[in-house]
């Protein structure tokens, strides 16, 4: 480990139980782990995709921010759904959120691991100098 890494939380149960952390900054570079639409408060999750999304983005966003970053600086993007038929409604809530800024992006249709989830969005951003 390199003493610039940083380590961000967001209070979700899984990175206590996994032993991960939301996002990690190492020099210029921020990994935001995979983050699913769950209200981390609550353990509840909205019914639709495009919330879900929107809440996956939503953490993702506030983590960013910590990091002295933002959607904005977001270089690559991975997404998992289980439902082949969710595809569209995420990717129009990624295009929406992420504007012109176009970053790469793998999606990729399989099961989750958190019984509920229907979308897991993970992002790299490079901050700026």
């Amino acid at each position: 480990m390199t003493a610039s890494r940083q380590f961000i939380r967001s209070g979700s149960q899984w990175e206590e139980l996994a032993g991960y952390s939301r996002a990690v900054i190492d020099g210029e570079w921020v990994f935001v782990s995979g983050t699913i639409g769950q209200d981390f408060q609550t353990g509840t999750f909205p019914e639709s995709v495009e919330r879900q999304s929107e809440l996956a983005l939503d953490t993702i966003e506030s983590a960013l921010a910590e990091a002295r970053s933002s959607l904005a600086d977001v270089v690559r993007v991975r997404v998992y759904v289980p439902d082949r038929n969710d595809v569209i409604a995420v990717s129009q809530v990624l295009r929406r959120r992420l504007g012109a800024n176009r970053p790469a992006n793998t999606t990729v249709c399989s099961p989750l691991a958190v019984e509920g989830a229907k979308v897991e969005i993970e992002v790299t951003a490079r901050r700026a100098a």
